[in-house]
């Protein structure tokens, strides 16, 4: 694992974009595994501005989102796609026809799922898979379990989860309760993972994910068997573990 220490958010998210800046940089036509949720916001702001700049190239890219809920469709303005559009694909010029995402409107589990595989397979896995990281460990919607889950899965959110999801619905109770989501095996497939983190409120998953034992139920640990792991936390995110340092 190599860590890079931030002093913020803001120095979170320009630290992560210039590492995936130079992914773009030295191969136009790569593969990056993309995440949503707050962490990332920051770094996809990043990555606009350079392109805006005229720094950045986005038109060979290929991306492979880590997740969609279950039973929002693309449009809707709460569900990943949507996510992705409004905060990287629209102002980047990227062929959206090159972007993957999960469909959430597909019933059929088992098919979604071999699909997807079957995508992040035929790319050789991403060449830069990027992560948050839930309070509970998750990455992507891999919850802590017994297992590890090797590919694209159906998981039943759990209630911190939902919990943590809640802020973006009318109300909690418009959440929905399950997701497609990568599996551990095909993030562990990409050459590069980074993982951004910030906030007192990580800290507990940063310990337990990075400085413990690996195990399934903190699902970030496994990432300390990865052999180009890039960890980028602010001193929040690493209050609990300055010791360790």
């Amino acid at each position: 694992m190599r860590l890079i220490r931030a002093e913020n958010y803001q120095d979170v998210s320009r630290k992560a974009a210039n590492i995936i800046a130079a992914q773009i940089q030295l191969k136009p036509y790569c593969v990056l595994g993309l995440a949503t949720g707050s962490s990332p916001v920051g770094t996809y702001r990043e990555l606009i501005a350079k392109f805006e700049a005229g720094d950045l190239d986005f038109s060979q890219v290929k991306t492979v989102n880590l997740d969609e809920y279950v039973g929002l469709p693309k449009d809707h303005d709460q569900s990943y796609a949507y996510f992705m559009r409004t905060n990287l694909f629209d102002h980047v010029n990227i062929d959206q026809a090159n972007c993957n995402i999960p469909d959430g409107m597909n019933p059929d589990t088992e098919g979604e799922c071999a699909r997807y595989d079957a995508i992040i397979d035929g790319f050789g896995g991403a060449d830069l898979q990027l992560l948050g990281l839930g309070p509970n460990g998750h990455i992507g919607f891999n919850e802590p379990a017994e297992a590890f889950a090797k590919g694209t899965n159906k998981v039943a959110l759990t209630d911190s989860t939902i919990d943590a999801n809640a802020r973006f619905f009318a109300s909690r109770d418009d959440v929905p309760t399950h997701a497609y989501t990568m599996g551990i095996g095909s993030i562990m497939k990409a050459k590069r993972v980074l993982l951004v983190v910030n906030g007192v409120k990580k800290a507990q998953a940063v310990k337990d994910c990075f400085f413990g034992p690996i195990r399934p139920q903190a699902p970030g640990s496994i990432l300390q068997l990865h052999p180009d792991f890039i960890l980028v936390a602010d001193e929040d995110a690493l209050s609990l573990v300055r010791d360790l340092l």
